[in-house]
């Protein structure tokens, strides 16, 4: 049947006076019409071969025509099968957009011929738009550029990817920067192929809030986070700038402590929030104004809990803002005065007293002479008088 087919091909072909460039009667899927169809290009073997096909997928061409007169018809369809294979399982591109590739054997004019199509799921223009980057630092880079902009997902080239825990990334990052990312979305993340160094990563961000919505609650928490720097005293201790912003954040609202999936604006901008709201927005508060503050992650009375660690002077405290607002000041606890909390001592800085300095008392010049024996006195012992080195005069030097 094939055979036949084969030949039903050439006779067409040589009816319509089909010249080089000719699609074999294959039509264009209108979904994904695209202008970047492949010229008739030479292959003789299976690596040109790969290549040429691969050079498609690249340009998100859907037609090429692929002038096979060295090889015979049993070594054109078993190296294009294993470039198809290639391309669609190896290939970082085609893994990632190539839906299904078709090919039939024909002629164009006496030559012997491929045509091949190209049906993707992705269009053209998205293939197109793919950046390559180096290593996974730079891949990270544009997911927080992602996050900060609201967007829907990244999609990036890698080369050099390695394996990472995106939920895991976005989390910290959203703590990290609360008057950044008003929502953490839910994350699908994917990367093609499944293996290699060289892959497409894939993240999708799904958001309850749409885009136009969470750049507004950005605005609102800048706007916050300014007029809190603008609150601290320049020439203030660290203490007094500490409790500075305890005061600020404190008196905003009389708070309703419950959890939010928009906790920065919800806590800053509505006076609703939970204790890791209070602590992740104070902490980066501190960091703004230069003042070194972390998250600490525990429980509280067997709760799970969220506070502070600060740096005052020399010394590392305890932060609970909500133990504070309770006690109606601002408190700093080293870790023996932390009743009732549990936390991972090895992953924080120790909250103890700093070392006092050792006092240093003026040295009695006398105290530190031996005393002479009553009955033996040491006398000093004789020594030659160092050697001087006898340099000629320069007038002599003259003379000579």
């Amino acid at each position: 049947m094939k055979k036949l087919l084969i030949m039903l091909l050439a006779v067409c072909l040589t009816l319509s006076g089909c010249m080089s460039g000719s699609y074999f009667s294959v039509q264009p899927n209108q979904a994904n019409h695209t202008s970047g169809d492949q010229q008739a290009v030479a292959v003789s073997t299976y690596f040109e071969l790969q290549a040429a096909l691969t050079e498609m997928v690249a340009k998100g061409a859907q037609k090429g025509t692929f002038i096979v007169g060295a090889m015979d018809q049993e070594q054109v369809e078993r190296n294009m099968r294993q470039a198809e294979a290639y391309v669609t399982q190896k290939d970082p591109v085609g893994a990632y957009a190539v839906e299904e590739i078709s090919y039939e054997l024909g002629q164009t004019g006496a030559v012997p011929a491929l045509a091949v199509k190209i049906t993707y799921s992705r269009t053209r223009e998205e293939i197109l738009r793919i950046p390559q980057v180096t290593g996974m630092e730079q891949a990270v880079e544009r997911i927080y550029d992602c996050l900060d902009s609201c967007g829907s997902g990244v999609v990036v080239l890698v080369d050099g990817y390695e394996e990472l825990d995106f939920v895991q990334l976005v989390q910290d990052y959203a703590d990290q920067y609360p008057d950044k990312v008003m929502e953490i979305p839910e994350i699908a993340a994917a990367a093609y192929p499944q293996s290699g160094k060289e892959r497409v990563m894939e993240l999708k961000f799904t958001y309850q809030n749409n885009r136009e919505n969470l750049r507004k609650m950005q605005n609102q928490v800048e706007s916050v986070f300014a007029s809190a720097e603008l609150y601290v005293s320049g020439d203030s201790s660290e203490k007094e700038k500490l409790g500075q912003l305890f005061s600020f954040l404190t008196q905003r609202f009389d708070y309703q402590f419950e959890t939010s999936i928009t906790a920065p604006y919800s806590l800053l901008c509505h006076g609703v929030g939970d204790s890791k709201a209070f602590a992740v927005s104070y902490a980066a508060m501190c960091r703004r104004a230069g003042l070194e503050c972390l998250v600490v992650s525990g429980t509280r009375d067997a709760e799970a809990w969220f506070w502070n660690i600060v740096l005052d002077g020399d010394t590392y405290y305890h932060v609970d803002l909500l133990d504070s607002l309770e006690q109606g000041s601002f408190q700093e606890r080293l870790d023996e005065e932390m009743q009732g909390y549990v936390w991972d001592y090895s992953a924080y800085p120790a909250c103890v007293p700093a070392a006092p300095l050792e006092a240093t008392e003026p040295v009695d010049a006398a105290a530190t002479q031996p005393e002479a024996s009553q009955e033996t006195t040491l006398e000093p012992e004789e020594t030659e008088p160092p050697v001087q080195e006898q340099t000629t005069p320069p007038d002599a030097i003259a003379e000579e």
